[in-house]
């Protein structure tokens, strides 16, 4: 089989808005698996990549979480609240160490001892992000500040501490409806997180 770069010839490349991110309107051939090139167009956002990581306490059986508003789903119906991990852009950062910053600047929680679990293109119809998945444990002791984002960011996020089992309960209700939370409780349950 031709390779997957063998077969996209980018044809035009239009910057339909450079104001928040990038937001680009692409014309491509691509050879189609019966031979015949096919001409397409696509938007494509590009945001950059970013990390997320769920903060776990085995010992009290709790995780952090955080709420905070988020315009896209309010226009799509949804109150805008959601309840998520912490989670940000790299922003030209290592992930690992992004995520620590990222854990710290919105949870308050410091912690040293990140574990990358997996990595995920979250929307790949139109959007260019991979996330890099982490989960580290902390404590009360990890404690070192309110957390709740930064005002330059103008970022207001509410920090959550629930037990796992709240938590998980919260996503089979639909009330955790963002899809990296979703995904890092799964695999906490997954992969038995809280057993000793």
């Amino acid at each position: 089989m031709t390779k997957t770069a063998e077969r996209v010839n980018i044809v035009d490349t239009q910057v339909l808005s450079h104001d928040w991110y990038l937001l680009q309107k692409i014309t491509f051939d691509y050879l189609r698996n019966n031979g015949d090139w096919q001409r397409q167009t696509r938007e494509v956002y590009d945001r950059g990549n970013g990390a997320a990581i769920l903060l776990f306490n085995r010992a009290q059986r709790t995780v952090v979480l955080t709420r905070q508003f988020r315009l896209p789903v309010f226009v799509n119906g949804h109150d805008g609240l959601l309840i998520e991990v912490a989670a940000g852009l790299l922003e030209g950062a290592a992930p690992e160490q992004r995520i620590r910053d990222e854990a710290e600047e919105e949870t308050g929680y410091r912690v040293h001892e990140v574990k990358k679990v997996f990595e995920a293109y979250m929307s790949p119809g139109s959007v260019t992000e991979k996330l890099h998945f982490f989960i580290a444990e902390y404590d009360a002791k990890s404690k070192v500040s309110e957390g709740g984002g930064l005002e330059e960011e103008t970022e207001e996020l509410e920090v959550l501490e629930w037990r796992f089992d709240e938590a998980l309960a919260a996503f089979q209700r639909g009330e955790i409806c963002d899809a990296k939370t979703i995904m890092l409780l799964q695999y906490a349950a997954m992969n038995n997180l809280f057993d000793s």
